[in-house]
């Protein structure tokens, strides 16, 4: 990938033009990263030619190499080639801001102490969907992954750590940082390439330590393992997300941590912003917006200082084996987030809905979006007709 040195030597937007439009994609881009990608692309290399196809498609690749969400990653690295350092910061703000106000309002309406039945069967519902939304998340990278495996790495080593991230996932949701790392130190083993482990993308070691100290503390440090461990999407930090929230610092229910998940999923902008609902639970509004602030500063930072590196970071045979290992890990453990999440359902009509899920966003191939809300119409229609709410 060649990024010149200053965005300043390619033709510029205004702040005023990166504002809008990056404000217009935050608020209109539902469906996660796939509508977030299509649209950042029909802005700056069909519309306004920003950037060349090879550029835009060079900038995926970097992103998906970070840590953290990769579409955010990628509208900040847009806003940034176009108006530089202030526009990265301007362009990303108005991406995640309009969700970022919408699911903390909706955060609002489901969390508050006695809300109407109708939003609880609404969020009973589309909670009940979920886990087959996880599983369709991560099934849609597998076929990538596996190619990069057969071309480039070990298809059996990738199975292994595939089935690792999974079994992670589903008992040990808490551990799974250290599963993730673990598994990306040995594919660098693997091939040979590494260095001692010092050298490895320091980030993610943070995970093994810890704040404490008090709830804004406690969210900020659940904030920073979602903003830094999100390898993949959103879904891989669903697991250790959930022991922190629900089991850990209690500050939700199973049932309240499901509405949380199936609000990131259907809000507009970035889906990390389910991040935002667990800490609007903690410690509300405050809260909410620590949550989303520390999760997207690793996303700010990464781009901010090395975005006229990435050409030399997808060179870095370092770097591309640890994501060897990490990458495949992660997707298992998109599609291991599904049991712990179909064990938090609390009424057997939610089974019946997430059977129908399945059946809409795997057989039918329909989007998460309208999976969710087709999930949550049904459980205001069950409880309308006599179906009891979870507890």
């Amino acid at each position: 990938m060649t990024v010149p040195p200053s965005p300043a030597t390619r033709p510029v937007a205004g702040l005023r033009t990166v504002l809008v439009q990056w404000g217009r994609i935050g608020c209109i881009g539902f469906g996660g990263p796939p509508a977030h990608i299509a649209l950042l692309r029909k802005l700056c290399v069909d519309d306004r030619k920003w950037l060349s196809p090879r550029e835009f498609e060079d900038a995926i690749a970097a992103c998906n190499l970070l840590p953290g969400p990769a579409s955010t990653q990628l509208a900040i690295f847009c806003a940034w080639r176009v108006r530089g350092r202030v526009g990265a910061l301007v362009g990303g703000a108005a991406f995640i801001l309009p969700g970022l106000f919408v699911i903390l309002a909706l955060a609002a309406l489901f969390l508050q102490g006695d809300p109407p039945a109708a939003v609880k069967a609404a969020g009973a519902g589309a909670g009940a969907a979920v886990a087959a939304v996880a599983v369709q998340a991560g099934s849609s990278l597998m076929p990538a992954g596996w190619r990069r495996a057969r071309e480039h790495g070990s298809p059996a080593r990738w199975i292994v750590f595939l089935l690792l991230g999974a079994a992670a996932a589903a008992t040990v949701g808490p551990w799974l940082v250290l599963l993730l790392i673990a598994c990306g130190v040995a594919e660098v083993v693997a091939q040979r390439v590494a260095r001692p482990p010092a050298k490895l993308p320091a980030l993610p070691v943070l995970a093994g330590a810890g704040l404490g100290g008090g709830v804004l503390l406690s969210i900020a440090w659940v904030a920073i393992k979602v903003g830094a461990l999100s390898y993949g999407g959103g879904f891989v930090i669903i697991p250790l997300m959930q022991a922190d929230a629900v089991d850990r610092y209690h500050w939700m229910t199973s049932a309240q941590f499901l509405n949380a998940v199936a609000l990131g999923q259907i809000t507009p902008g970035p889906v990390v912003q389910t991040v935002a609902v667990v800490g609007y639970a903690g410690a509300g509004l405050v809260g909410g917006v620590l949550a989303s602030v520390v999760a997207f500063s690793p996303s700010f930072a990464l781009i901010l200082l090395g975005a006229d590196r990435f050409d030399r970071l997808r060179a870095d045979p370092r770097v591309r084996a640890f994501l060897d290992g990490a990458g495949p890990a992660a997707i298992g453990a998109i599609l291991g987030s599904a049991i712990p999440l179909a064990r938090a359902l609390g009424e057997p009509w939610q089974l019946a809905v997430l059977a129908g899920a399945a059946i809409l966003a795997l057989g039918f191939r329909r989007g998460p979006v309208l999976t969710l809300l087709t999930a949550a119409a049904a459980g205001i229609l069950i409880v309308l007709a006599g179906g009891p709410l979870p507890q």
